[in-house]
């Protein structure tokens, strides 16, 4: 047994079976994407869930949600960034291809997350201003990615 297992790592190391590995590579990479695309939607469904059980709980011990709003606003937009993440894994099973503009707004989303459930009295203003410059960052990348996009489109 030890021999045939050697002889096919032989083999798939070989010049002659790069074909093979990358078959075998590819088959690999399909697993783990929709081993993580399934994943994320049991993250979805729970996050769903809590969002759900909060408004709940929240709505029959404060008929008002001023106070928790940022909290609601918080937990939606994770779902947001959980769907995105699941559309990125998505295309890439659909085309093989990392879609840089769908991972560029993804990102924007979370950091604006992050912005908007940011407790400005105890956070130190330089995480801030880093926060602000990742999303001026983020936003040129994405800007940048889109203009070269609509060029590599046009006639």
């Amino acid at each position: 047994m030890g021999k045939r297992i050697w002889r096919t790592l032989r083999y798939l190391l070989g010049e002659q079976s790069n074909g093979v590995f990358l078959f075998i590579l590819g088959k690999f990479e399909s697993l783990v994407a929709k081993v993580l695309s399934v994943a994320m939607v049991i993250v979805v469904f729970a996050s769903i869930h809590d969002l759900i059980f909060f408004l709940g709980n929240e709505l029959f011990t404060h008929p008002t949600l001023g106070s928790k709003l940022i909290e609601i606003l918080g937990i939606f937009l994770s779902i947001l960034v959980a769907l995105e993440i699941l559309e990125n894994v998505s295309g890439y099973l659909k085309s093989h291809v990392i879609q840089t503009e769908l991972v560029l707004s993804t990102a924007l989303i979370a950091v604006s997350r992050k912005l908007v459930i940011l407790d400005i009295d105890r956070t130190p203003s330089g995480n801030a201003v880093g926060l602000g410059i990742a999303v001026l960052a983020l936003s040129l990348s994405y800007w940048i990615v889109r203009v070269a996009g609509r060029q590599d489109r046009s006639p």
